[in-house]
């Protein structure tokens, strides 16, 4: 398992229940940012990585 796996599993433990939208996602993205600007190029390629998503072409 990864160090950051613990995030994602606490992230799934606490709102996998939740429905959200992408719109909601990406202003916590920006707040994220905005609090954290050293991640910026982290979360652009997360952001870029989800928006590009290849499930969708099939």
């Amino acid at each position: 398992m990864y160090f950051t796996d613990r995030g994602i599993e606490e992230l799934e433990d606490r709102r996998g229940d939740d429905s959200v939208t992408l719109s909601w996602v990406a202003d916590r993205m920006r707040a994220f940012v905005d609090q954290n600007p050293e991640f910026e190029d982290a979360t652009e390629r997360l952001a870029t990585f989800l928006a590009r998503d290849d499930a969708d072409d099939e």
